[in-house]
């Protein structure tokens, strides 16, 4: 295993983690045009009915059992505390053999109840259920890794666990649709819905299986830790317990509360439909449409923070219980300034070319003029969403776990009746959904901000942190905009101008960005590949020394000051 104390700075392995859930979300996008060619809008629309439902079950059970056990074992490892770390370990394998075990046999009981007027969804429902169980195992050894200082091991599970989704989802959906050709189209598009989701369990399982092949590969390190392990108190079972469910509890509450929004609003917006009699068919299209294409799309942006969420809350959790709270501080401003320098370029540059990328990742004619018209409105979201995760995980890092309970829940309120009124009484129909999409995340970066603030006693710097990156963004989605446009009537290939454009405007935010001091020296240094980017910043005489030969001058005229009083003297 990596020692934490080798090149694994927190910006590092954020960086790695991060770089891992982009190449995720891209592989989902890259599967799922082909994958909704097999199923179709309407099999798409029955696949997120389920996938829905299923997350909101993973919550419950597993899905924030990966950060709350690192939380736990890295305040442990903080005091060279192995034997307990591995007891911690253990007992939350026991944890979620339980509590997974019994989340899927009632999700596969339950199925028809939990879908509830979609009733189409149930076959794809009951082929997740299993997925829960295995989840769960997968979470408790992410977590074991995360604690450890190491995120190339969740990293290579993740990107294997997509790869295998992506293969076994086209394969089955095509296989079983081929077994129903005969049948009707919403019989074909029952079976597709049910192949997507044999690839999410094939996925999960292809991950937990090498992430139990990592751990038992560095089994002898773990042994040798544990054995010279002197701490003097060894925590009994029955405590672990107790620090797991008051840890892991809130947790789930809050991720749940955080992520349940998605079901929340696909409920909320299904019965209004009905109220106002939408067909049911049409209905579950639209709501395919802005979950499974525009929302997956902002999606992407928006790993990186869930990225920097996971890779934060071990080194706070350790800090904080240390007493360094310069050092926490530090560390939230770092994951702060790197999700925001991708977060906002990224929300630019969806508001200014919402067609072209959409265009790319999902071609579909009938779709692409509403799945466009969704991103656009999405594109504040990933802002939102970015900085309300990474605090979020803050306050879970230094142990106000359930503050972000108590604000996820005004937050939910406040966007359900805002979603409510913009659909009874108004025509926004979708755009609906992605107004209080921003609603939510706009109130949890406000209430979040303000706990953060009290309990760190932390100031951000608004100017650097999100001022200067947006005027780089502003200046780069003009570029982007009118390269694309002077392009696409040279070039009538929107594809290859879409990629050029990209090229051009990351070139254009990096410059800006480094020109108005943006970035420091010191802070690109410590991003992946820091001394690379600086080399090129320097060739291309984007980064001077201007404000350290300040600091330099400044120090030299008061020591020559000093010099003065003392002769004066």
């Amino acid at each position: 295993m990596e020692d934490p104390k080798k090149k694994s700075t927190f910006v590092f392995q954020a960086g790695i983690l991060a770089a891992a859930g982009m190449l995720v979300k891209v592989i989902g996008l890259i599967y799922r045009s082909p994958l909704l060619s097999i199923i179709g809008i309407e099999g798409n629309g029955y696949y997120n009915s389920a996938i829905n439902i299923y997350t909101i079950i993973l919550l419950i059970s597993s899905y924030s059992i990966p950060s709350a056990i690192s939380k736990v074992i890295a305040q442990r490892l903080a005091f060279k505390e192995y034997r307990n770390a591995q007891r911690v370990f253990v007992c939350a394998l026991l944890y979620v053999l339980v509590v997974g075990g019994v989340a899927s046999i009632l999700t596969f009981v339950g199925a028809p109840f939990l879908v509830g007027k979609n009733q189409n969804a149930v076959v794809a429902l009951r082929v997740l259920s299993p997925t829960i169980f295995f989840s769960g195992f997968l979470g408790v050894f992410r977590g074991f890794f995360q604690a450890h200082g190491s995120m190339v091991h969740t990293s290579i599970s993740q990107v294997l666990e997509q790869i295998l989704n992506a293969v076994v989802s086209i394969l089955a959906a095509k296989l079983l649709i081929g077994l129903v050709a005969d049948g009707d189209a919403t019989t074909r598009a029952i079976y597709g819905s049910a192949g997507s989701a044999l690839g999410t369990g094939a996925g999960v399982l292809a991950g937990f299986l090498f992430m139990f092949g990592m751990y038992r590969l560095n089994g002898g390190v773990i042994k040798r830790r544990a054995s010279r392990d002197k701490s003097w108190h060894e925590e009994s079972y029955k405590e672990i317990f107790k620090v797991i469910f008051t840890i892991v509890t809130p947790f789930i509450l809050s991720t749940f509360i955080y992520n349940c929004t998605t079901v929340v609003n696909m409920t909320i917006y299904y019965h209004v439909m009905d109220y106002k009699k939408v067909d049911a068919i049409l209905a579950s299209n639209h709501y395919g449409i802005f979950s499974g294409l525009a929302v997956a799309v902002v999606n992407i942006p928006i790993a990186i923070a869930s990225a920097m969420s996971s890779a934060i809350i071990p080194g706070v959790a350790a800090s904080y219980v240390k007493g360094t709270i310069a050092q926490t501080r530090t560390q939230v401003t770092r994951a702060i300034q790197m999700t925001m320098l991708i977060a906002i370029p990224a929300a630019v540059g969806i508001a200014v070319l919402p067609r072209p990328i959409m265009q790319f990742i999902f071609p579909q004619k009938e779709s692409l003029d509403i799945a466009s018209g969704l991103l656009a409105a999405l594109s504040v979201t990933v802002v939102l969403y970015s900085l309300s995760t990474l605090t979020n995980a803050v306050l879970q890092g230094i142990g106000k776990v359930n503050t972000p309970v108590i604000h996820a829940s005004v937050a939910l309120v406040i966007q359900v009746a805002g979603l409510i009124a913009l659909l009874l009484y108004t025509d926004l129909d979708l755009y609906a959904l992605a107004a209080a999409n921003a609603i939510y995340s706009f109130v949890m970066c406000v209430l979040n901000h303000m706990s953060v603030r009290k309990h760190l006693e932390y100031r951000m710097d608004v100017v650097k942190l999100f001022l200067k990156p947006l005027f780089a963004a502003v200046i780069m989605g003009a570029a982007v905009f009118g390269v694309y446009q002077g392009l696409i009537l040279l070039i009538p290939v929107s594809r290859v101008v879409l990629l050029i454009a990209i090229g051009i405007g990351v070139c254009v935010y990096g410059a800006v960005l480094l020109l108005i001091g943006g970035v420091s020296r010191e802070e690109l240094l410590a991003f992946p590949k820091g001394y690379t980017l600086v080399h090129i910043a320097e060739k291309l005489h984007l980064l001077s020394d201007k404000p350290e030969r300040k600091r330099k001058k400044k120090r030299r005229k008061k020591k020559r000051k000093r010099k003065k009083g003392r002769a004066a003297l």
